[in-house]
Formats: structure tokens, C-alpha cells, sequence
């Protein structure tokens, strides 16, 4: 409530008091399962801590971790404005629905989020995408009709302007009480947790896994999470500010991923550049739409792909028939891969550039200086050469160990992703992975 308040003039202390609500958030969730230490543990520490025990779900954990970023680049460097503000808002917002569905209510159904009050000076981008919350509300009140009457007698009640004020002074006074009542409910939850069964903990990971199928994040939303990830890979992106319509041009030396490129078909999501070189399009999804198929749209962003002035493209393009201008191709939604969601989540990836090579999942965003050195290997060379390469180590392998690497090597050649060795126990499981990793190295 606090950051709601202080949205509209202070996007900066709204931030920090959404970060206090994610590390509160998070104490609780600890303090549920019997894994709360002290109020003084970093968050960081608790939420590595929480998924090492699979009670965090890795895309709860992501949400976390960005009101976090967001939170500290507040403290710490006095950053926040209104779209980063409204962006951890909705997140928050998400975070306290999943806890409510793990600990509380598993089938709540939440209505709309609620914009908060509009800064004075609200920029076009911030205007916008309040307008659109406010149209997505409204659209809710229609269709929902004696909720929404409901709703709104309830926010006129709440908006009084005497009520509202002695709110605020009552919070005041009590927030030092609250604070002392709220450390000791977390260690009497601890408690409570650590003398639970272990089916009972395990019945909240379960809960706490199924929570996630119900978050909804909105396109902003899905965007802010890919800049996250984008960055954390070394890329200097800004999906609001570094756009092709507002200048944003590739620059020497620089990898930028560069939003809203245009493109025969309709602007690209993003354009990853190293240098003046295009070397990647990502085409951005809202959850829950197939991450996979998407994968053809960035295709054709690739196979018509507009460049600029500054532009530096190689003299062929790539890819049967020279169809492709760009080499590689990406599409995600935001979300961590999760096997049971294998083409609604994880980074979907293609190499453009041999007819054959179909999508693949990732696990993360490859790295400037990875796509750099993707580029300059050639495939066809590698698997000659590895073909070629004699068992000529500094130890000697049994002949069934020289099997299982040809074997493994054979399955890479053609085009599998998951291989699997089984090896009875003393047979050399050690010396044939270390072989192999050699020569797949080498190679």
C-alpha cells in the first residue's frame, strides 16, 4: 500500500518498499517450509537457498530477484522511475498471488490489477501503458458486472479522504510495533515448520509449483525480464529507450541489443548487434504462448531484415539459398525453461545457417562474445576433424570406452540433444567423459 502511495511522486521510495515487501515475502515463505534463519540473512542468499531445496520455483525466483535489482539499484544508486515503479508494481503484485494460491487459497481467482494514480508528469510510453491497464480493468468490470459494482463501492469507501488519512497516521505509529510482532510470528512459523512431517513440506512444494501455472505477466512485463536476462549476458539493452524509432543505431565496439528494429514484415522485437554486425533477432512472447512456434516469426525478421546506414552485413547472406540476413535467430517469453512447459518457457534458439539445424531450448542467453565465436565455427570442418582425431592421451582407453565416445560423437553429428551413457561401476565413467570433453575441445 505504501508503494502504491508513493508511486505517482516518488517512484524511487516506491521501489525500496517493493523490495521490503519481496524480502518479507520470501522470510515467509522460508519461515512456512522450516528454512527461516534470521531477519539478517541477505535476500539473494535466501532465495538461492529456497530453489536449492526446490520450495522456489526458478520463474518465482526470477520475479523475486527482478524487484530486487530494482529495489537495490534504488538504495544503492538512487535509480527508479515510473516504468521501472509500475513494472515492479504488477510484479509484486504476482508475487503476492502466488503466495496466497501456495499458502492459502491454491484455485484464487484474482481480478484485474488496479493502475495506481498517475504521475503528474507521466511520459507518452508511461501514459500508454497505464491507459492500456485501465482498458484491461474496465474490460474486467464489464464482463464481470456485480463484482465490479462490488469494486468500486469498496475503492470509493477506502478513498475517503478523513478515513484515508487516519490510515496513514495509524500505520505510522505502528510500524516499529509491527515490525518487533512481525519477527516474532516468522520464528514461531519456523517452528511450527521445523517439527512438520516431510509430506507435509512436500505438499507445499507441490502447491508452491503449481502456483506458478496462474501468474500473468503483460507484454511490458515479459520485455522488462528480457532486458533482465539480456544484460546479465553482457548486452546493453533498453527495450523503452534504446529503440530504432528514437535513434538508437548500432555503434563500433558495442554489442546492443536494439528494440523495435524494422524489417520487410514489421519492426523485430530485438536486433542484437556486435559491433555494426546484426547478429541475432528475438522475437518476445507473453507467457503462455507457444515460445517454440515463435520461433518463425524471428525467421522471417531474419530474412527481411532492413538494415541501416551504419550497418555492417557479410557480402552473402546465410542459410539455403542466401534467405537469411542474420545468422541466428531467438525467441522467449521471460520465463526459465521448465520441462513440463518445454514449448511455453526457455529460450528457443536457431542456427540459421545450415538448412538442417532445427530449434533448440536454452537454458540462457548466449553471450556477445559466444554468438561472435558461433559465427566464426564451422560445423562441417569440426565433425571432419573430430572424426579424425586419434585416442592419443596421456592414458590409455579400453576399446569399449573408445565406443562409447564415437557413439557419442555420432549422435552429435546428427543433430541430437540429449545422450545418454550408461556404465556399470568400475568401467571408466571418469577417464571416458574426460576424454571426451577433450576431444570435443580440440575439436
Amino acid at each position: 500500500m505504501l508503494a502504491e502511495r508513493y508511486f505517482a511522486e516518488d517512484p524511487n521510495t516506491c521501489l525500496l518498499k517493493l523490495r521490503q515487501l519481496a524480502e518479507l515475502l520470501t522470510q515467509m515463505v522460508a519461515s512456512r517450509v522450516g528454512l527461516y534463519a534470521d531477519a539478517e540473512e541477505k535476500q539473494v542468499d535466501l532465495l538461492r537457498r529456497l530453489q536449492d531445496h526446490g520450495i522456489l520455483p526458478r520463474e518465482v525466483a526470477s520475479l523475486f530477484t527482478q524487484v530486487r535489482r530494482a529495489g537495490n539499484a534504488a538504495n544503492h544508486r538512487l535509480d527508479g522511475d515510473h516504468r521501472t515503479a509500475l513494472s515492479c508494481l504488477r510484479l509484486a503484485w504476482q508475487l503476492s498471488l502466488w503466495f496466497h494460491r501456495t499458502f492459502k487459497d491454491a484455485g484464487y481467482q484474482s481480478g484485474p490489477f488496479l493502475p495506481p494514480a498517475a504521475p503528474a508528469d507521466e511520459s507518452a510510453e508511461l501514459q500508454a501503458e497505464l491507459a492500456r491497464l485501465r482498458v484491461e480493468l474496465d474490460q474486467y468490470r464489464a464482463n464481470h458486472h456485480d463484482a465490479a459494482q462490488q469494486l468500486a463501492a469498496t475503492l470509493a469507501q477506502s478513498r475517503q479522504t478523513e478515513e484515508e488519512r487516519a490510515f496513514w497516521e495509524t500505520m505510522a505509529s505502528q510500524a516499529e510495533t509491527a515490525k518487533h510482532a512481525l519477527g516474532q510470528r516468522l520464528e514461531a512459523l519456523q517452528a511450527e515448520a521445523s517439527a512438520q512431517p516431510a509430506p507435509a513440506i512436500a505438499q507445499l512444494v507441490t502447491a508452491a509449483n503449481n502456483a506458478v501455472s496462474a501468474i500473468q505477466l503483460n507484454e511490458a512485463d515479459t520485455r522488462k525480464l528480457i532486458d533482465a536476462q539480456l544484460a546479465a549476458a553482457g548486452w546493453t539493452v533498453d527495450s523503452v529507450n534504446l529503440t530504432y524509432g528514437k535513434g538508437a543505431r548500432p555503434r563500433k565496439n558495442q554489442h546492443l541489443a536494439i528494440a523495435e528494429w524494422p524489417s520487410e514484415t514489421g519492426p523485430a522485437d530485438y536486433v542484437l548487434f556486435a559491433g555494426l554486425t546484426p547478429v541475432a533477432v528475438v522475437e518476445a512472447k507473453r507467457k503462455n504462448l507457444d515460445v517454440s512456434a515463435a520461433l518463425q516469426q524471428a525467421k522471417r525478421y531474419s530474412r527481411t531484415f532492413q538494415p541501416s546506414p551504419e550497418t555492417e552485413l557479410p557480402e552473402t547472406n546465410w542459410g539455403e539459398g542466401n534467405a537469411y540476413r542474420v545468422p541466428f535467430a531467438f525467441s522467449a517469453n521471460g520465463r526459465p525453461y521448465l520441462r513440463q512447459l518445454a514449448t511455453k518457457s526457455g529460450i528457443w534458439f536457431c542456427d540459421l545457417r545450415r538448412a538442417d539445424n532445427l530449434g533448440q531450448v536454452l537454458d540462457g542467453w548466449y553471450t556477445p562474445e559466444g554468438l561472435i565465436a558461433l559465427i566464426k565455427r564451422d560445423e562441417t570442418k569440426a565433425h571432419e576433424q573430430l572424426a579424425n582425431t586419434p585416442f592419443n592421451f596421456g592414458f590409455p582407453l579400453r576399446y569399449y570406452q573408445q565406443d562409447a565416445i564415437r557413439a557419442s560423437e555420432q549422435a552429435i553429428a546428427a543433430g541430437l540433444r540429449e545422450i545418454l551413457l550408461a556404465m556399470a561401476t568400475g568401467t571408466g565413467k571418469t577417464k571416458t567423459c574426460i576424454a571426451l570433453i577433450y576431444r570435443l575441445l580440440k575439436a
